[in-house]
């Protein structure tokens, strides 16, 4: 039956890692504005860090992020002058009472940085925030930047989870995407930090990709499932070439069809259940005793731009070119072009070239957004609680799509618009009739499974 559906719900929408998405960010939202938000952080609020380097020393072709390609060093020294002139100026702005609870480097290849450079990175963090004392450090990991000096420093600044890109390890897939990396040299980069007392491993997985079937995605899921990870994530590669250039070097003709792609995930995600992995929202597996099953189990698990979080604090602060950062009013994104990045960041401290300021009908709908994409459900009661003059506004619009909707996706069952088992791979589209941005047509997406 589910199988029947994709092509009526298959379509390109918004992965949500935000509400409103980063399409209908303007440049309204300046750096004053993102000072005074910053200024209006304080005592009892915990925050969290976001640190973007965007460079690699290559570029995955599959790759959707905000990177770029260098062999050489310098570019990087240069930027991380002007990133330690952001921190300082963000931090100055930012109350002491506030305190940090969750630090993530990613990229790019936050492994490229030198050992000492991640130290001295870290260090300039702890100067200009105030951290709890059992703050969460995740980082990024390219395992072909790795050597003992890179572990050791990674282990000095205290990463408690490693996070690691795998794809597949097919040969032909890795050579299509230009991602090298063999099974037997990822097993080492697992066995390295957590000999290094890092307990918490985090690895991702892609369906969808070229020349991927269903046996070689077999195959890269038990290899990984004899790493035994605390967490697994598994994503569609989004095909996204008018905005990643670099993607046109993927054969497009080799790339599964979206059936195939269903049925990959599908049987991924059967496997990852059957080896005792918790699935988690969308898109995420986790043991049964990691934090991010447990929130899910608790009704705890948020929704950010690095996915699915137990992180509860009250603010995102990016830091970096192109980083993204959530506050209480709304959302900020810095520069994203490099070298405009670093001289503003060396000129004033403060780089946000646009943002949105949210609405209590935006709050609203990120609520029921989260809601679904965490949970597969929101309350009636709970939206009139917290939005009680506009709350009717989407509770009619549920009513009305349950009225309408034919297919089995999703029911009222209590006081409640729930999603169900037939809709659950659909959940981004589901999600998507909340969102009264979509239909300005601002923002290519890719395709929901």
């Amino acid at each position: 039956m589910r199988e029947g559906l994709l092509g009526k719900y298959s379509g390109a929408v918004p992965r949500y890692t935000s509400y409103p998405t980063a399409p209908h960010f303007h440049e309204g939202i300046g750096c004053d504005k993102y000072a005074q938000w910053l200024q209006n952080l304080g005592k009892g609020q915990d925050i969290s860090l976001y640190i973007h380097i965007p460079y690699c020393d290559r570029l995955c072709w599959f790759c959707a992020c905000h990177t770029k390609h260098t062999l050489k060093y310098e570019p990087i020294t240069a930027y991380l002058e002007a990133l330690h002139s952001e921190i300082a100026r963000v931090g100055g702005l930012v109350d002491r009472d506030a305190k940090v609870s969750a630090v993530h480097f990613g990229g790019g290849s936050p492994t490229m940085l030198k050992p000492e450079d991640m130290i001295a990175l870290m260090a300039a963090l702890r100067e200009h925030f105030s951290f709890r004392d059992d703050a969460e450090i995740s980082v990024e990991m390219d395992p072909n930047d790795l050597d003992d000096a890179r572990y050791d420093a990674l282990a000095a600044i205290g990463m408690t989870r490693a996070s690691l890109g795998v794809q597949d390890f097919n040969p032909d897939v890795q050579k299509a995407i230009n991602r090298i990396q063999t099974f037997e040299h990822t097993r080492g980069v697992v066995e390295a930090v957590r000999a290094r007392g890092v307990h918490s491993v985090n690895c991702d997985i892609l369906y969808g990709l070229p020349y991927q079937t269903l046996e070689t995605l077999e195959a890269t899921v038990r290899d990984i499932l004899s790493l035994a990870p605390d967490r697994i994530a598994l994503f569609g590669y989004a095909h996204v070439p008018w905005m990643k250039k670099h993607q046109t070097m993927i054969p497009e003709e080799a790339l599964p069809g979206v059936e195939m792609r269903f049925r990959q995930m599908n049987r991924a995600a059967e496997m990852l259940v059957e080896a005792g992995y918790e699935a988690i929202g969308i898109d995420h597996f986790a043991r049964p005793g990691d934090k991010l099953a447990i929130a899910s189990r608790e009704g705890r698990l948020r929704r950010n731009f690095q996915g699915y979080t137990d992180d509860a604090a009250d603010a995102l602060i990016g830091l970096g070119a192109s980083s993204i950062g959530q506050l209480p009013e709304g959302y900020v994104q810095n520069m994203p072009a490099t070298g405009e990045y670093q001289k503003m960041a060396l000129g004033q401290g403060l780089t946000v070239v646009r943002g949105i300021e949210l609405t209590d009908n935006d709050r609203m709908r990120a609520q029921v957004i989260e809601d679904l994409m965490c949970r597969f459900a929101f309350s009636f009661a709970d939206l009139r609680n917290r939005f009680p003059e506009i709350a009717e506004r989407v509770i009619a619009e549920a009513r009305q799509y349950v009225a309408s909707n034919g297919d089995g996706v999703c029911e009222l069952v209590n006081d409640q618009f729930r999603i169900t088992e037939t809709g659950k791979p659909f959940t981004r589209s589901i999600a998507a009739v909340f969102d009264s941005y979509l239909s300005t047509g601002k923002g290519r997406h890719s395709i929901a499974v």
